[in-house]
């Protein structure tokens, strides 16, 4: 059924567009019998405005008759030679995806140079070779800085990349590894478990676990409903897993703040978040790069030796 509804749409747009064409020349053959006929003189319509402006019906020229033809004629050239007509891909085979292709490709054979000297340095000294960071903060400005901010610094359900706080741990190859193939991070809802009061006590028995202050009498009640629902991916101490990418709720670090309010929603209806791979967007030794940089953030004593 969608490949019919595609192929029918397919062939009403190349229907649309030769049919226009078709009509801007049947236009001109009945008005000028394909320049055969003559030319009418200019004619006066009687219609006169201020006594002296006077309405005219001037005749289309030979010469704009002809050229307009010629358009029409290169128009069904440039149909047939690129795509333009449904899904034909023309005679030439152009597409703007590999002309972009070809681009890519072309300023990467130009920059290989500057990242062969770097292809067998490990992470950690990319992160305190100077040329490089500033290689991979480019990166990172180009890339990364419209979700994690120009400092890094992140903001809400974007992650802080210079706090040491890590959802899948902060080591070099995990780095590469979250860069080049993306993450997908999932809070389950548990509204259909948990009531409003109960995800309240959880919420303060969470904030309890990172020092907030927190309503004793909620922070009991809210340990068991922790330890019912929580304790399977946060663990037992609420210290999270990076396995899975739950989060370390010991460490006052918050992605989607850390009062009640926000605490009770995340419990209620959960949280999804997608962080995009970059591996078709970036070459391998640009990940390279850009996490030597990013390892660098939370490794500021590292990095400058």
């Amino acid at each position: 059924m969608n490949e019919f509804v595609s192929s029918f749409w397919s062939w009403f747009i190349a229907a649309i567009t030769l049919g226009g064409i078709a009509f801007c020349l049947w236009l001109l053959y009945t008005q000028r019998a394909w320049l055969g006929r003559q030319v009418p003189a200019v004619e006066d319509t009687g219609h006169v405005w201020d006594g002296d402006l006077t309405e005219l019906n001037t005749p289309v020229p030979r010469w704009w008759t002809v050229f307009y033809i010629l358009l029409c004629v290169a128009a069904l050239g440039v149909l047939f030679l690129y795509p333009g007509l449904g899904s034909y891909d023309g005679l030439l085979g152009f597409s703007a995806a590999k002309e972009v292709k070809q681009h890519q490709e072309a300023l990467r054979e130009r920059i290989e140079p500057l990242y062969a000297a770097y292809r067998e340095m490990p992470i950690t000294e990319i992160a305190h070779d100077a040329e490089a960071r500033q290689i991979g903060q480019r990166l990172f400005l180009n890339n990364c800085a419209q979700c994690h901010g120009s400092d890094a610094r992140g903001a809400g359900s974007f992650p802080n990349l210079t706090d040491g706080d890590w959802l899948y741990g902060g080591e070099p190859e995990t780095i590469v590894q979250t860069i080049t193939k993306g993450r997908h991070g999932i809070m389950p809802p548990w509204s259909a478990q948990i009531s409003a009061s109960e995800a309240s006590n959880i919420a303060q028995y969470v904030r309890s676990l990172s020092g907030l202050a927190a309503d004793q009498l909620k922070v009991v009640p809210g340990k068991r409903g922790f330890d019912t629902f929580c304790v399977a991916c946060h663990g037992v101490e609420g210290k999270g897993n990076p396995l899975v990418g739950a989060p370390n709720l010991t460490d006052n670090v918050w992605l989607y703040g850390s009062s009640e309010a926000s605490i009770v929603k995340t419990i209620l209806n959960g949280r999804e978040n997608i962080m995009p791979a970059q591996e078709g967007i970036l070459s391998e030794d640009q990940i390279r790069m850009l996490a030597g940089w990013v390892w660098g953030l939370s490794n500021p004593a590292s990095a400058a030796k």
